[in-house]
């Protein structure tokens, strides 16, 4: 760990901004969350730079990750290595230091800390043991595909990755179906095909969606259809590449009355498990799974099923 921990130290640090030197200012003892660029160098905030470079303590998942932007704006700040594999014992030394009255910032690999990394566990501890933890917001994947996609954005749920196996991972899109949100993953490029699959099965073909590939980078894309669309396109494509987050709009509402719904729990209930049909009736109808299935076991009950 960077052993600085003086004012006077913290005041002699700076960062480079347009080949000029920009002093770095003391921050008091908290637990410091920065944002970093999900992929162009130059989606960092002023504020960010400042406490990378004035942090008496710099954790991060991959310190070679993290050192390329340091170097990019000359931050001297020796990064700490903290991630999943070794956060039982880096996790306690990180909070040895916020006790000692010390700086702490903790970045990831790329974007926001805390959306799928192992950050959270440190964030949690930091609170429970009274010491400040303070966001320094910047570039977020979610949120960037949320408004490249032209989905609509006033209500969104993140789920972050889906289940590698198909039926878990279409129990999982079956569990969303009817939330009233556009869905956002993010997705590895050797699943995209097989997950837009499943996307179009579960929540229906002419559900509106967009791949968002390579976000920031020279190779950014955006391909925007139906699922139906894109799985078709991405079953032609061989080797995708990059980094992609998946948005997939809300569906559609469904005006439909209480008879109809439950002849149609009835139904479906024929030929398929109890939360088979709870499942259907929601991507069909737009309603809550959990209300269906309630609904459905009522019924069962009734008819004593």
């Amino acid at each position: 760990m960077n052993e600085e921990t003086t004012a006077d130290a913290a005041s002699r640090r700076s960062f480079r901004l347009h080949n000029m030197a920009v002093p770095a200012r003391p921050l008091e003892p908290a637990l410091y969350l920065v944002a970093t660029p999900i992929g162009n160098l130059g989606d960092i905030t002023l504020r960010a730079l400042e406490t990378l470079a004035g942090a008496d303590v710099l954790a991060c998942e991959d310190t070679r990750v993290t050192r390329v932007l340091l170097d990019r704006y000359g931050i001297q700040n020796r990064p700490f290595a903290y991630h999943e594999h070794n956060a039982d014992e880096a996790g306690p030394r990180l909070l040895q230091a916020l006790e000692a009255g010390r700086s702490v910032a903790l970045v990831s690999d790329a974007g926001t800390p805390l959306v799928s990394d192992p950050g959270y566990r440190l964030a949690q501890q930091a609170i429970a043991a009274g010491y400040r933890v303070i966001p320094i917001p910047g570039a977020s994947a979610p949120l960037a595909a949320l408004v490249g996609s032209g989905l609509p954005n006033d209500a969104f749920l993140f789920a972050g990755f889906l289940p590698a196996k198909d039926k878990a991972r279409r129990d999982r899109l079956g569990e969303l179906a009817a939330a009233p949100a556009t869905l956002i993953f993010f997705e590895s490029p050797h699943r995209i095909g097989a997950t837009l699959l499943a996307a179009a099965d579960v929540l229906g073909p002419t559900r509106p969606a967009s791949v968002c590939r390579e976000l920031t980078k020279t190779y950014e894309e955006f391909r925007r259809g139906t699922l139906a669309e894109l799985a078709a396109h991405y079953q032609q494509v061989e080797n995708v590449k990059g980094e992609i987050v998946l948005v997939i709009g809300p569906p559609e509402p469904v005006e439909t009355d209480e008879a109809d719904v439950e002849a149609m729990l009835a139904d479906l209930s024929k030929t398929m498990p109890t939360a088979g049909a709870a499942t259907e009736a929601a991507r069909l109808t737009g309603l809550p799974r959990k209300v269906l299935y309630q609904r459905l076991l009522e019924i069962k009950n009734a008819d004593g099923r």
